[in-house]
């Protein structure tokens, strides 16, 4: 007699965890490595020793804090463009309302984010098309 067996299957978001999730056994964070990375933080190093030295003498504060600031620094660049792409859309009323019929479903506090984001996305789309047509010698027809 053939018995069937009920086999279920999961879905797992993400990549198979070998290990239980980034800690090790001291508690410490582990960190992926990326050996294209890695190759070009050797590059660098190699190609600038000083700032190598440098960097292995600041104090484990002092290189947390510089990360800190370069993320700090970063985000600030993101809200100048950000900001600028919805000043843009500010003095086109058509194409503004053109992007909040895109994002009419989001929650409200996520609509001016998500239109300059699209905003941005586009225009690199668009400029991107018009250096490649620009790169292109002129078809004969």
């Amino acid at each position: 007699m053939r018995t069937a067996l009920n086999h279920t299957m999961t879905m797992i978001k993400g990549k198979p965890q070998t290990q239980p999730p980034a800690e090790n056994n001291n508690g410490a964070p582990q960190f992926r490595e990326n050996t294209e990375v890695n190759a070009k933080i050797d590059d660098y190093i190699k190609a600038n020793p000083k700032r190598w030295e440098y960097i292995q003498a600041m104090s484990p504060e002092r290189t947390a804090r510089t990360i800190v600031l370069q993320d700090v620094q970063k985000q600030g660049r993101t809200e100048r463009i950000r900001s600028g792409v919805l000043k843009k859309l500010d003095e086109n009323p058509e194409l503004k309302k053109a992007y909040q019929t895109l994002v009419k479903n989001l929650p409200e506090d996520q609509q001016e984010k998500m239109m300059a984001n699209l905003a941005m996305r586009t225009q690199r789309t668009v400029s991107r098309g018009q250096e490649q047509a620009a790169a292109r010698p002129a078809q004969k027809v």
